[in-house]
């Protein structure tokens, strides 16, 4: 039965466009039924071969569009074989229907998303945050607007998804909308945790991530060194808001708690210890991890002039994270800090330059930092120069005058 089963591609010459590229259709034939689709791909008719059915040469253009048209043909294959196994006669019109998902039992990845979503939700506040909730969010109207912009579908089933899918959507937020290799990187990721949750759920069989390889962008330095944090601490702002801005900033510099652990901290978070000793105590949002801070002389000084500015029986009066960053762009440009700053900064500033680069463990930064594990505190660890140059003139501080070298008698 299986040998009944024909897939075959044409090129649809007499709609050719102004740009000259003609739209490839795909055709399906089973027995005496046939059906058409679209592939959804044009090609010049200069780089169609009508006898194979596919682009001619090697070009980049050529190579992408034999790939999805081979996707497109194993897809089909596939959806043919289940109906076979299944005891099922199908025309071509009922498979090509499977193909392209318009079946209502299909689980299908924007659903399964938007389902994901609303149980996350619930979650929000409890052992997930909110900020991971909204780039999930984003990241699932990132997948909506590919689908409908460029591959005009409302959903796509999880059994039609290939290598070819993944590669198209790097490519359309890339090349189309321009995005960052940072912002992409995000936004994949989460199309890929969707793929791992149907994987374990045994609703996809393989990975359409199988052979993609993430664009990681180029590292970026994301604590401050010493001598721009004291600029900061040492330039005075009369603007109200870059004041504030500022002291949020450093707040987070001095604590490494992130910003809405910041915005979430009350008195009740600051406890007093058996030696007399002021500490942060607390649970991170993102998860649910303890961290303990000890609190330094300059986020105890904030604390104590933000005392009764704060609403809600907050600690602080912590502005929007946006409006925060956007300040510290004024503040960076009034400190001669030619490179953009973040909140998020000052958490790495405070695992590198106030912790680590003054000797502190590295165990204990991370238990700080609230972290589960000591690979998640690498990433915010950049040992300075600075750090490594007092250490290498301790060293020698240590042995000096403790060694000498053996004079050896010149060679005759």
């Amino acid at each position: 039965m299986e040998k009944d089963l024909k897939v075959s591609f044409y090129l649809k010459k007499n709609e050719t466009e102004a740009n000259g590229k003609a739209p490839v259709m795909g055709r399906i034939r089973i027995g005496t039924t046939e059906a058409s689709f679209s592939a959804r791909t044009k090609v010049s008719p200069s780089l169609w071969d009508t006898r194979s059915g596919r682009a001619l040469g090697k070009s980049q253009e050529a190579t992408r569009l034999n790939r999805k048209l081979d996707d497109m043909n194993v897809v089909i294959n596939a959806r043919y074989r289940e109906q076979f196994h299944a005891g099922k006669n199908c025309t071509a019109s009922q498979l090509k229907a499977a193909f392209q998902g318009i079946s209502t039992n299909q689980a299908t990845l924007l659903r399964y998303f938007e389902n994901y979503l609303q149980e996350f939700e619930k979650r929000v506040g409890k052992d997930r945050g909110v900020t991971t909730f909204n780039s999930l969010k984003s990241a699932k109207n990132h997948l909506a607007e590919f689908l409908k912009t460029h591959l005009n579908m409302q959903d796509i089933p999880f059994t039609s998804l290939t290598g070819y899918f993944i590669e198209e959507y790097d490519y359309y937020l890339r090349i189309k909308l321009k995005l960052s290799s940072g912002t992409i990187l995000i936004i994949v990721s989460r199309l890929r945790r969707m793929i791992k949750h149907a994987m374990n759920e045994e609703i996809l069989s393989c990975d359409p991530f199988y052979e993609y390889k993430s664009v990681y962008p180029k590292p970026t330095q994301k604590y401050l060194t010493l001598a721009e944090l004291e600029s900061i601490i040492n330039t005075p702002f009369t603007d109200k808001r870059l004041n504030l801005a500022k002291d949020m900033f450093l707040f987070s510099c001095f604590t490494g708690l992130s910003y809405i652990d910041i915005y979430n901290l009350t008195d009740t978070n600051i406890v007093s210890a058996a030696d007399g000793i002021l500490w942060i105590r607390t649970s991170r949002q993102k998860t649910g991890v303890s961290s303990n801070v000890p609190l330094l002389e300059i986020p105890a000084q904030i604390i104590e002039k933000y005392r009764e500015a704060a609403p809600n029986s907050k600690l602080l009066p912590v502005p929007g994270n946006a409006t925060l960053n956007k300040y510290l762009k004024e503040i960076a440009a009034h400190c001669k800090i030619e490179r953009n700053i973040i909140f998020h900064a000052g958490r790495h500033t405070y695992a590198s330059t106030v912790t680590l680069s003054q000797g502190v463990p590295i165990e204990s930064v991370s238990s700080m930092l609230g972290h589960k594990n000591l690979s998640t505190t690498n990433i915010y660890a950049k040992i300075t120069n600075q750090k490594i140059d007092e250490d290498i003139a301790a060293l020698e501080k240590r042995i000096e005058g403790r060694y000498s070298l053996i004079q050896l008698e010149p060679a005759s």
